[in-house]
């Protein structure tokens, strides 16, 4: 069967058997972001975009995403690479492998509702399952990240957060960075 998708902005058209899984399609096509992790659609590791919705990929069907818009982590690498900072200044990434997801669905809880609670925030990340951090960090995480956006600081070109040194971003204690800041989420991305 032939399919056209949108993937990360550039049209593709692939013959694919009918039950490819569309995590097994990204990766094919170079997205290594999207991982297996459980395989019954409960861990949140191969969250993608489709049509601008998160779906756990390991359980749509290739089929169904003909026609429409997939996007991974390699799709909005620069609105993740911003957000990651403050990931891995509160040292939420740990071993990184459940990143991805995380800031995947992250991301659609920023772009669906900027101002959430934090019991919103909970249920967002209810659907990752990390099994390094008591999620914690990843809720001061995003919930510095939200007090950055609404303080409304933006980034210079180098990627450093405008009038901020390293460690000096809503939320870290002490002013001191417990990450190294590069933001670099998708590094080890690939398995």
């Amino acid at each position: 069967m032939i399919v056209t998708v949108e993937l990360n902005g550039k049209k593709i058209t692939r013959e694919i058997a009918p039950d490819l899984l569309l995590a097994d399609f990204v990766r094919n096509e170079g997205c290594l972001s999207v991982k297996r992790g459980c395989e019954t659609a409960n861990c949140g590791l191969c969250t993608v975009f489709l049509n601008d919705v998160p779906v756990l990929s390991c359980g749509v069907l290739t089929a169904r995403a003909d026609g429409c818009r997939v996007t991974t982590l390699e799709g909005i690498r620069d609105e993740a690479w911003e957000f990651g900072a403050f990931i891995a200044d509160q040292g939420a990434e740990q071993c990184g492998f459940c990143n991805p997801g995380f800031v995947m669905n992250a991301v659609a809880l920023f772009r669906e509702n900027p101002d959430p609670t934090e019991e919103e925030i909970r249920e967002y990340l209810a659907g990752n399952l990390c099994r390094c951090s008591g999620y914690e960090g990843q809720l001061r995480g995003i919930q510095a990240y939200l007090a950055w956006k609404k303080a409304g600081r933006p980034r210079t070109q180098a990627g450093e957060l405008s009038g901020e040194s390293k460690g000096d971003r809503p939320g870290d204690p002490g002013g001191e960075s417990k990450g190294d800041g590069s933001g670099n989420i998708a590094e080890g991305a690939e398995e």
